[in-house]
């Protein structure tokens, strides 16, 4: 659908976040908010009193709006356009720098330690026995019992 071919009483009709769309879907570039809301005032016929008293409204539609995103230095776009392709494998390296210290860092070449094994080389306490006071009932003891 193109903006220019809108007639002004379908213009009327729509929400401004589907003009919004319309216009940057057609520019195809980021827009100020401010230019945005001045094309579809000018193109209403809202006036300047309008402009001012709605462009707050504006800016919480647009920023409520998943469609749309808001850039830096007050530029908008549609959400479309700006996909976000993550690496697991940069991901990786990111939590780790995070977690590990540049000296505890592992060689990625080294073999990795597999968590079954730190726990069989961890020493038991035999002094508390965890399971000292636990009792094994068979389930027909009713039938053991006298009565």
């Amino acid at each position: 659908m193109k903006f220019k071919t809108i007639t002004n009483d379908e213009l009327e009709t729509l929400p401004f976040d589907d003009i919004a769309y319309i216009i940057l879907k057609e520019k195809g570039k980021k827009m100020k908010i401010n230019d945005i809301f001045k094309i579809i005032c000018d193109t209403l016929n809202l006036g300047e009193s309008a402009f001012e008293n709605q462009i707050g409204d504006f800016f919480a539609l647009l920023a409520t709006e998943k469609r749309f995103i808001q850039l830096e230095k007050g530029y908008w776009d549609l959400r479309e356009n700006h996909t976000a392709e993550i690496s697991i494998k940069e991901l990786e390296d990111e939590i780790e720098d995070e977690i590990l210290p540049d000296e505890d860092k592992e060689d990625d070449s080294e073999e990795e330690t597999d968590y079954y094994d730190e726990i069989d080389d961890m020493d038991d306490d035999k002094e508390e026995d965890d399971l000292k006071d636990l009792v094994i009932v068979d389930e027909g003891y009713e039938d053991d019992i006298d009565m």
